[in-house]
């Protein structure tokens, strides 16, 4: 495994030797997380669904036994009563949530490497065409684009041009790259390109074609996320500065009736605050998620 596991105190390696007595409990669980296989290859996690989710029990025994001692601690410091109980119970759902986002790692993982790959697939693939109109072999462009900085993407054709130096065809190597990919678009564009290969097309017009499908592909999600947006804008609106603007309204009235304490009202104004602030970075992420992939370069 090539990363670490998420919000784990533990390392991969001292995982993968204390989750062994745990891989009977994650072959049981493996069935409640079925696409778990799929994102683990796509996101090159070099570990069976089984280990994985070992490794993810192991870590949140870990979790939950720092946290029942912290707050053991904290809750006997402030004198609270029955420290032990809540600690526990508190260390449980967090433990719970923290092995939840552990198992799902994997597919945001290979998700965030799906955007890489789309961000910088056009511009590979026109680096490619105005090689390929210079007269220079597809290989020897494999190489260039390999040495490039266009993320997964030349990862991806750096891996493929090593298997092609070991001597295994260049179009066999690029249809299992494209067989494996996790992105929709690189394996459209390579089995494209196999597919001329194989036909003996001339490679260029090839490419130039391909350019084509993903710039109209380009201009239908320009499509889809203006009319995205517009619905995101008026929930915008409405949560962000429609309500607050009432419920200030509201509260100034309210707090001259019943004489609230000072305490009182600026807890509820640094709430809305809060509030506010919330749905505001909120509303940021979902915009960032529903951006084209295809555009973020």
């Amino acid at each position: 495994m090539k990363t670490r596991i998420p919000l784990s105190i533990l390392s991969v390696k001292a995982l993968r030797k204390l989750s062994q007595p745990f891989h009977g409990l994650g072959s049981k669980i493996e069935k409640n997380f079925p696409s778990l296989k799929l994102y683990l290859e796509q996101a090159d996690f070099r570990v069976n669904p089984q280990e994985y989710l070992a490794m993810c029990i192991t870590s949140s025994i870990f979790n939950f036994i720092l946290l029942v001692i912290s707050l053991i601690a904290i809750f006997i410091k402030i004198d609270a009563g029955s420290p032990f109980i809540i600690s526990i119970a508190i260390a449980i759902v967090i433990s719970f949530f923290i092995f939840l986002q552990q198992a799902i790692y994997p597919k945001l993982l290979a998700g965030r490497k799906i955007r890489n790959i789309e961000k910088n697939l056009m511009p590979a693939l026109q680096d490619m065409l105005v090689q390929l109109n210079s007269g220079i072999p597809l290989f020897n462009i494999l190489v260039n684009i390999s040495h490039e900085k266009y993320g997964e993407v030349s990862a991806e054709f750096s891996r493929a041009v090593n298997k092609i130096g070991a001597g295994i065809p260049q179009v066999e190597v690029l249809d299992e790259v494209a067989s494996r990919n996790p992105s929709l678009y690189l394996r459209r564009s390579l089995w494209q390109l196999v597919n001329g290969m194989k036909t003996g097309a001339d490679t260029g017009i090839v490419v130039k074609e391909i350019i084509s499908a993903l710039t109209e592909e380009q201009l239908l999600q320009i499509q889809r996320y203006g009319s995205q947006l517009n619905p995101l804008a008026m929930f915008y609106m409405l949560i962000t500065v429609i309500l607050p603007s009432l419920g200030m309204t509201f509260l100034i009235v309210l707090s001259s009736f019943i004489s609230a304490s000072e305490i009182i009202t600026k807890l509820i104004f640094w709430g809305l605050y809060g509030f506010v602030l919330f749905f505001q970075v909120m509303f940021l992420g979902i915009i960032k998620t529903k951006r084209p992939t295809l555009l973020e370069r």
